[in-house]
């Protein structure tokens, strides 16, 4: 099978221009830095949500399901966390067994 490089090349070039869903790459120069601090920022905004509600159950002024959806993805957001966590330790430590 010939594979045709310039038109490889140009769906690279284009596929880096493009916008996915929940990305913020593309004209602006963003990169994969600023993916990581978007949902770091993301992640650190739910688990705030978590702790005020979870506040506004012990003083009694929060509906019990609220608290419940808010405490519910706070811990999975904490799970994605951990999850990608350790996906990039177990990259980091397979790049290291790599010979030289």
């Amino acid at each position: 099978m010939a594979v045709n490089f310039a038109s490889a090349i140009s769906a690279y070039a284009n596929a880096g221009k493009m916008k996915g869903p929940g990305l913020s790459v593309g004209e602006s120069g963003g990169g994969f830095g600023d993916l990581l601090k978007e949902a770091a920022g993301d992640t650190i905004s739910t688990i705030k949500q978590g702790e005020v509600a979870t506040i506004k159950a012990a003083t009694g002024k929060a509906d019990i399901a609220e608290v419940a959806a808010a405490v519910s993805n706070a811990e999975v957001a904490l799970q994605t966390v951990a999850a990608v966590r350790d996906r990039v330790i177990s990259a980091y430590q397979e790049i290291l067994r790599m010979p030289m």
